[in-house]
């Protein structure tokens, strides 16, 4: 049987943040989990975002 979870670890939103500056329609977004006890800020990533076609910085968003 599966261990219960004690909440610790919980689910976020990556979004881009030049493609949000840029304008152009649609958005790049990623889902991910961390861990709360360790990262309490928000979390910054590295990310491909395929409509600019290059890797850029994606942050998380409520």
């Amino acid at each position: 049987m599966a261990k219960k979870a004690k909440g610790n670890r919980v689910q976020v939103i990556l979004e881009c943040t030049e493609h949000k500056e840029s304008g152009m329609p649609g958005t790049s977004r990623y889902i991910t989990t961390k861990n709360r006890k360790n990262i309490t800020s928000r979390l910054e990533l590295k990310k491909y975002n395929p409509i600019l076609k290059r890797v850029t910085v994606h942050k998380e968003i409520k």
